[in-house]
């Protein structure tokens, strides 16, 4: 079985990283999943979802409408013992969707103060696959010189940029093409948009 590990961060997009993790699961991909403090305010926000202090896993579980023994870790960001960060940890990839300019920062400046900042560290110093969703524009140089150098480091940079040509009629069909493109770059099959002439 496939785990990844998905960090939703305080950048506006909390849909996204949402049904990301609903796609992994229902996937049959074993999901760790972690809120910044401020992912989690801005997922309340958002989506009027309230991460509560205790039975954490349930309350995503409910949100998402998905069997309930699907295999959901949810972690505080606090918890540096959790196994997310070691690199003797096996972790098939990370997506931090939506990434906040803040994270991206942190991670490139090689922080690691979190969890969250010291799985993705975890991520580019074993190689493995770390996917970051920019949910920011317009982009200032710093923004663009800390993605750049996470790209060098290694991650794959996936702005939230929804397509057209898969004629949209809702907002859900937007968000399942970002998180669709997503599912793509780890290598999980979905059938969230249509394929370019399929």
């Amino acid at each position: 079985m496939k785990h990844f590990i998905v960090v939703i961060t305080g950048a506006s997009g909390s849909a996204y990283g949402m049904r990301l993790v609903e796609q992994l699961l229902v996937s049959g991909a074993e999901v760790t999943l972690i809120f910044t403090r401020t992912g989690a305010e801005v997922s309340a926000y958002e989506l009027g979802f309230r991460l509560p202090e205790s039975g954490a896993r349930d309350a995503v579980m409910r949100f998402l409408e998905v069997r309930p023994d699907l295999p959901l870790r949810v972690i505080p960001n606090d918890d540096l013992f959790d196994a997310v960060a070691s690199g003797s940890s096996p972790v098939d990839g990370m997506i931090v969707c939506p990434a906040s300019m803040g994270f991206v920062g942190s991670v490139a400046s090689g922080l690691a103060s979190d969890l969250a900042e010291r799985a993705a560290d975890v991520m580019l110093k074993e190689r493995r696959p770390l996917v970051l969703v920019p949910r920011e524009t317009p982009l200032n140089l710093i923004h663009l010189r800390n993605l750049t150098a996470l790209a060098e480091a290694g991650a794959i940079i996936l702005p939230a940029m929804p397509a057209f040509y898969t004629r949209p009629e809702s907002l859900d069909d937007m968000v399942n093409f970002v998180v669709g493109k997503a599912l793509d770059v780890l290598g999980v099959e979905h059938e969230l948009f249509p394929r370019w002439r399929e």
